[in-house]
């Protein structure tokens, strides 16, 4: 199986931009697709950003079309995502994930989250 640790979270004013990091280790042999979701206090959890193994098809919840943009090194086994214009609702606990297997992905694999606090 595969470990994931996020990074980069923290405390931004609104209109600011943050970079998280997901590092994969383990089974990292194995193509893999990587999602981000988050989770607001009292919310759900949510879909943030997909992408696949390649990097070649990349996904979107609507509200992050156009400020948060997901990307991937394979050779550093770590994903990203840049989150730009971020909101106050955009606080909360961010979590990567992993998915063995085609689409749609199934993500089994959870990183322990990071915090992401946008004051206004």
């Amino acid at each position: 199986q595969v470990q994931l640790v996020e990074s980069g979270g923290g405390l931004v004013q609104a209109g600011g931009s943050l970079r998280l990091s997901c590092a994969a280790s383990g089974r990292t042999s194995r193509s893999y697709a990587m999602g981000w979701f988050r989770q607001a206090p009292g919310k759900e959890r949510e879909f943030v950003a997909g992408i696949s193994w390649s990097g070649g098809s990349t996904y979107y919840a609507d509200s992050m079309k156009g400020r948060f943009t997901v990307s991937r090194d394979n050779a550093k086994n770590t994903a990203y995502l840049q989150m730009n214009r971020l909101e106050v609702e955009d606080t909360a606990v961010y979590y990567c994930a992993a998915a063995y297997g085609p689409y749609p992905y199934e993500y089994d694999y959870w990183g322990q989250g990071t915090q992401v606090t946008v004051s206004s």
